[in-house]
C-alpha cells in the first residue's frame, strides 16, 4: 500500500496494523481502522451484490403464476424469497461500513449504482427458469464461494449462508432442465433455445477481461477478491461443459474445445461491446427492471413509515418505563 507523506504518525500506525491483518489473511471487522479506499470499494461491491439479489427477483418472479404445477410454483416462490433474504443480508453487511440502506436503494432506483448485467435480459420461456438456475446461479457460485474468505468479516459471513442457498438453487435449475430434456421434443427444443440465449450473458457475469478490469488488482491485494475475472470464468466454463453433456444440450460456442496442454477448455470471446452497452443502461430490460424497483419502493413507503412509527412508539414507551438510578 502506498503511504503518502502528509499522514500523521498515529494514522501510519493504524495503516500498518491494517496491512498486518491483510498480510496474515485475517478478518477486518467494522470497528477496526481501515483505509477509506478499502471502505469505499467494499461499499461499491456489496451494494452492487445486494442490488443484484433484489433486482434478480424480477425475471424469475415473472413466471411464478405461470409455472406448470403447484410444486414448481412452490419451488420458484421459495427461490425468489431466498433472493430477497440475500439482499437483506448484504444490505446489513453494507450498513456496517457506515452507509444507510435507504441511501443505497435511492442510488439503485436513480441508476447511480449498478447491479449484475445478467438481470437485464428477459425471461422469454419457462425453460429460462431452469437455465437461470443452472448457468446464472452456477456462475454466481463460482463468483461467490471465494467471497466466503473475503477479508471483511461481515461480508464473508453473509456469503456462507448465501452460497449454501445458491447451491440449492443451482441443483433445482439443473433438475428442472433434466426433466424437460427427457420430455417432449418441444420441451427439449425450448431448453436448447434458452441455453443459446443465456450462455454468453452468463460468461459476462464475471466482469470484463482481466486487462480491462481496473479494480481487480487492488481488490485482490486487499483480500476482497481471491481470483481474477478470467480465472473464475475459466472455472465456470470447465464446470459447465460436462453438465451440458449430461443434459444433452449444446453450448453455443464453436470455439469451445478441450485444450490438453492447459487441461482446460478454450472458448470464444464474449461480445464485450454488448456487455458495456448493458452496463451503461442499454440492455433489453434495464429500464424495465429499474422502473419496477422504483415503483415497488414508492408503493411500499407506507409500510416503512408505519414500521418507523411503531418503532418510535415502542422506544418512547421503553423510556417512560425506565426507573431512575
Amino acid at each position: 500500500m502506498t503511504v503518502t507523506e502528509d499522514r500523521t504518525g498515529p494514522e501510519l500506525d493504524l495503516e500498518a496494523g491494517f496491512d498486518r491483518t491483510i498480510g496474515a489473511d485475517q478478518r477486518v471487522e467494522p470497528r477496526d481502522w481501515m483505509p477509506e479506499a478499502y471502505r469505499k470499494t467494499l461499499i461499491r461491491q456489496i451494494a452492487q451484490h445486494a442490488h443484484s439479489e433484489i433486482i434478480g427477483m424480477q425475471p424469475e418472479g415473472n413466471w411464478i403464476l405461470r409455472a406448470p404445477s403447484l410444486r414448481r410454483k412452490a419451488i420458484l416462490l421459495a427461490k425468489v424469497q431466498d433472493e430477497a433474504g440475500h439482499g437483506m443480508y448484504l444490505y446489513a453487511a453494507a450498513e456496517t461500513l457506515g452507509v444507510d440502506r435507504e441511501e443505497l436503494t435511492e442510488k439503485l432506483i436513480s441508476s447511480k449504482q449498478k447491479y449484475s448485467s445478467i438481470f437485464n435480459y428477459p425471461t422469454l420461456s419457462y425453460a429460462d427458469i431452469g437455465v437461470i438456475g443452472w448457468l446464472v446461479d452456477g456462475a454466481a457460485i463460482c463468483n461467490q464461494v471465494p467471497l466466503c474468505r473475503c477479508s471483511y468479516g461481515p461480508y464473508a459471513r453473509a456469503m456462507v449462508r448465501i452460497c449454501k442457498e445458491e447451491s440449492f438453487h443451482q441443483r433445482q435449475g439443473f433438475e428442472l432442465l433434466l426433466a424437460m430434456v427427457n420430455g417432449t421434443d418441444a420441451q427439449k427444443a425450448m431448453v436448447q433455445e434458452s441455453v443459446d440465449r443465456w450462455w454468453w450473458p452468463s460468461l459476462m457475469m464475471f466482469g470484463p477481461p482481466d486487462d480491462d478490469s481496473p479494480n481487480s488488482a487492488q481488490s485482490m491485494a486487499w483480500g476482497i477478491k481471491r481470483h481474477t475475472n478470467d480465472e473464475l470464468r475459466q472455472r465456470f466454463v470447465d464446470m459447465s461443459v460436462p453438465q451440458a453433456a449430461a443434459l444433452g444440450v449444446t453450448l453455443p460456442d464453436p470455439e469451445l474445445v478441450w485444450n490438453e496442454d492447459r487441461k482446460s477448455h478454450d472458448y470464444g470471446e464474449p461480445d464485450w461491446a454488448e456487455f458495456k452497452a448493458v452496463i451503461a443502461g442499454s440492455g433489453p430490460a434495464n429500464a424495465q427492471r429499474v422502473a419496477h424497483r422504483r415503483r415497488a419502493h414508492e408503493n411500499g413507503a407506507w409500510v416503512r413509515e408505519a414500521a418507523q412509527a411503531y418503532a418510535d412508539k415502542q422506544a418512547a414507551r421503553a423510556r417512560e418505563q425506565e426507573v431512575p438510578a
